[in-house]
């Protein structure tokens, strides 16, 4: 049994992440609220806030991912925390000093999130390196279980600091979550190698072949994009819908948000234990069958409430199976490039579901535009059932070799044959 809890370098990072995904809700709550509070901005300007946040996903995804793959992650992750500290601690600078704007709010969300496609590229490509195999699905499931257990708490506690403390120093919470994250990575021993071929490692496009054609990673980041889209495009908007339609104080709505964003802790450890029944069949549960509820949220506060649950408990633990699918099927070698090609892809389409949450919320109205984007949610789930995934129990569980990068192991006709083999996604 894996005893991950006494694995000192797992650890700090368990903490660090952790702790820094504390920060992270705390300032999604609050920084849709300085808009909106302190700035009057209407539905557009909060879908473009997330968009921006969002946006350097397909401005440098691919090349960041290339990039990583041929440095060391940890520098890489220590920069990019400690540009988001200060990022996010310049914004009650300049309420003090009178001079926030949208414009201004844009700006930070940009360059923050910019640092955030570095990090989470890095954090992606880093974690298989710091653990065993087999301690993949353990450590994935500890670390999407306490990221949403302190989302939860952020979320919480986000929504009774804007209406204590004010929404712009709020985000003094985050800044600090960042440095504390900076110095858990910091004081990790384990020093992973550069890799020992880096013009290979710098070709962008061996990523986009490397999903392109591959069935299994074309499927689930097909998935991704397009669930993302409508993911995106109702959570845009939610937080002014509660606010707006429904009345809620933003104490109120960052606990109703906090409450529903719990499903993701069962998420997290259902999702590592419905994969003994079969890792295709546990995604399809997670991904088509509970965002269903994912319709109930237009109704009201308490419907959103379970209609969010649902949504929140599919996404955490489809997100469990899937990262250890990857984990166990890419070499190291081309794990970063493999989380920058699918990233491009999936989050490229969430400021793209923002702006939509938006414009639809602008001219159609909060209630009619959440019925839409609700709507895409289940769904999403189509493109599963339309794919291998469907008629098999297991994802694959060998070691993928994309034919032209080099990397020993199975030939592409194994990779495309093995259905029957148990593996993680």
């Amino acid at each position: 049994m894996s005893l991950l809890r006494t694995h000192r370098d797992f650890r700090l990072f368990w903490i660090g992440e952790t702790v820094n995904r504390f920060g992270s809700a705390t300032s999604s709550v609050a920084l849709p609220l300085v808009a909106i509070s302190m700035l009057d901005a209407t539905t557009f300007e909060v879908g473009l806030l997330t968009a921006a946040a969002w946006a350097p996903w397909l401005l440098i995804g691919l090349p960041t991912g290339a990039w990583i793959d041929r440095v060391r992650r940890r520098p890489a992750m220590l920069a990019s925390s400690a540009a988001s500290a200060v990022l996010f601690a310049a914004i009650p600078v300049a309420a003090a000093g009178r001079l926030l704007s949208v414009q201004l709010l844009v700006a930070v969300a940009l360059v923050a999130g910019a640092s955030t496609v570095v990090f989470q590229t890095a954090y992606t490509a880093y974690l298989p390196t710091l653990l065993d195999p087999a301690d993949h699905a353990e450590g994935n499931a500890k670390l999407h279980g306490s990221a949403s257990a302190a989302q939860i708490a952020g979320l919480g506690c986000g929504g009774l600091l804007v209406q204590f403390v004010g929404a712009a120093n709020t985000l003094l919470i985050d800044a600090a979550s960042f440095v504390v994250a900076l110095a858990c990575l910091t004081a990790i021993r384990f020093r992973e190698r550069r890799t020992t071929d880096p013009s290979r490692a710098g070709a962008v496009r061996e990523g986009v072949r490397l999903v392109a054609n591959d069935v299994w990673l074309r499927t689930l980041t097909v998935f991704g994009a397009v669930s993302n889209l409508a993911l995106m495009g109702y959570q845009a908007i939610v937080v002014i819908f509660l606010v707006r339609e429904a009345g809620l104080q933003p104490g109120t709505v960052g606990i109703l948000v906090a409450a529903a964003s719990s499903g993701g802790i069962l998420g997290a450890l259902a999702g590592r234990r419905l994969m003994r029944f079969g890792t295709a069949r546990a995604l399809l549960l997670c991904e088509l069958g509970l965002p269903t509820l994912a319709l109930l949220i237009p109704l009201g506060p308490w419907c959103y409430l379970i209609g969010a649950f649902g949504v929140s408990l599919g996404v955490v633990g489809g997100n469990v199976v899937k990262a250890t699918f990857l984990q166990s099927y890419c070499p190291q070698s081309l794990f970063g490039r493999l989380t920058a090609t699918t990233a491009f892809v999936n989050y490229g389409t969430i400021p793209l579901g923002a702006l939509l949450g938006g414009t639809l919320g602008q001219t159609l109205g909060l209630t009619p535009a959440l019925w839409i984007t609700t709507a895409g949610v289940p769904l999403a789930g189509l493109v599963l059932l339309a794919s291998p995934i469907r008629r098999t129990r297991d994802l694959p569980a060998h070691s993928l070799t994309y034919q032209g990068t080099g990397v020993p192991g199975t030939t592409a006709a194994a990779s495309r044959s093995c259905t029957e083999r148990r593996a993680r996604s």
